[in-house]
């Protein structure tokens, strides 16, 4: 994992509205009504934190509860919930682990792949809206410089985790 720069170090300018950006973005996204006006265009009756959840798991093979909370860095306990409510509404379902017959994965349902097909197809709408003035090839390239950032966000994040801590007490200067 690389070493973050010290303190007095400034930050780039690039960094910096990076992350002012990213702020933006983040606030859009997640707002209660974005949400909402998403989730009735498509037809789905999801929360957001179930919705990404769903996205997940129809973005990958069968995965174990605690894979899933790892990718989208959060308690395993949360994931518990959300697979609760999207099984009890038909949108996944658990299957044996075939690797350890006394675990389970979370697998998406047709009706949760059809769920996803809408919410995605009315996500993409309203962004092609949004990103009509922009050429293929600025699409492209935002589309591969999203995802190299959200990977080494993500082996930032496990790296980060496996780095042994010191306990508070001992972090803290006499």
């Amino acid at each position: 994992m690389p070493t973050p720069p010290p303190a007095d170090v400034p930050v780039s300018t690039a960094t910096l509205e990076i992350e002012r950006a990213l702020s933006r973005i983040t606030y859009l996204a997640r707002g209660i009504r974005q949400h909402d006006r998403l989730m009735a265009l498509a037809g789905v009756a999801l929360d957001r934190a179930a919705t990404a959840l769903l996205r997940q798991i129809a973005d990958s093979e069968p995965m174990r509860p605690s894979e899933l909370a790892a990718r989208l860095a959060v308690e395993a306990s949360h994931i518990t919930r959300q697979v609760q409510q999207l099984q009890k509404a038909g949108l996944v379902t658990r299957v044996p682990d075939p690797d350890d017959r006394r675990a389970q994965r979370i697998q998406i349902t047709p009706a949760g792949e059809e769920a996803v097909h809408r919410i995605r197809e009315a996500s993409t709408r309203g962004m092609q809206m949004a990103l009509a003035d922009w050429s293929p090839q600025e699409l492209q390239q935002l589309a591969t410089l999203f995802h190299r950032m959200v990977d080494d966000f993500l082996s930032y994040a496990i790296e980060d985790e496996e780095t042994p801590r010191e306990p508070a007490a001992a972090a803290r200067p006499a």
